[in-house]
């Protein structure tokens, strides 16, 4: 694989991860006010949103491309829910300071 199909690959990856945590905060904000939802932290609500979404786009993207469902990829949709729910709820800010405070960080 040379860089070039890498690249887009990982472009790809962080277009699917904005969508999904786009969908996520979406479908939150309209169905954190319900009734039984008040009580519970949006945080929570989110984690749950996400954990539902992304394993089911996965499924979903599986079955469009006519591609046999593996149990790692459910796994590893369960994974990658952790980080759309990070991104879902800002969570890029944390993730960005973690990184400003390790040595990579040029000045």
């Amino acid at each position: 694989m040379n860089m070039e199909v890498f690249m887009q690959y990982v472009t790809y990856l962080l277009m699917v991860i904005g969508v999904l945590a786009f969908m996520t905060s979406a479908i939150v904000q309209v169905i954190k006010e319900l009734p039984y939802l008040k009580k519970i932290q949006t945080n929570v609500v989110a984690l749950v949103a996400a954990m539902i979404i992304t394993p089911l786009a996965v499924v979903i993207l599986c079955i469009y491309y006519k591609i046999t469902i593996e149990w790692y990829y459910i796994f590893a949709s369960f994974l990658a829910a952790f980080i759309v729910y990070l991104v879902a709820t800002g969570g890029w800010e944390k993730v960005t300071e973690m990184w400003s405070r390790t040595k990579y960080n040029k000045k």
